[in-house]
C-alpha cells in the first residue's frame, strides 16, 4: 500500500492494523484516508452505504471494510482555488481585514 500522507510505499504481508503507522510519517495505515472506498464527495466520505460513519478520517479504526489504497492522497483544493479566484476578481489582497 501506498501511504496517502507521505507517499511512502508499505510492503505488507498481513492484515493491517488498526494501530500500525506508517513507518516514514508515522501517520496511522488503516484510516479512511488510506482505502480505496474514501471519497470526500460520498455520504459519510465513504462509497460503501453499508460502513459506520468515522469522525476523523486520519485516525486509525476498525472498519471491516477497509481496503489498503495504492494511490497517494492528493487534497481537494477546489474551496482555496476559488477563493484565490474571488480575491482576485475584487482586487482583494490576503492581507486585506475586513474593518
Amino acid at each position: 500500500m501506498i501511504c496517502r500522507y507521505c507517499g511512502h510505499e508499505v510492503v505488507l504481508d498481513h492484515k493491517v492494523g488498526r494501530e500500525e503507522l506508517c513507518p516514514e510519517c508515522s501517520s496511522y495505515l488503516r484510516c479512511c484516508r488510506n482505502c480505496t472506498l474514501h471519497d470526500p464527495a460520498a455520504y459519510h466520505e465513504c462509497r460503501e452505504p453499508e460502513a459506520d460513519w468515522v469522525q476523523d478520517k486520519s485516525f486509525g479504526n476498525f472498519c471491516d471494510y477497509f481496503t489498503p489504497s495504492d494511490k497517494p492522497y492528493t487534497p481537494d483544493t477546489r474551496r482555496d482555488d476559488a477563493r484565490k479566484k474571488l480575491d482576485a476578481l475584487f482586487d482583494k489582497k490576503p492581507d486585506d481585514a475586513p474593518s
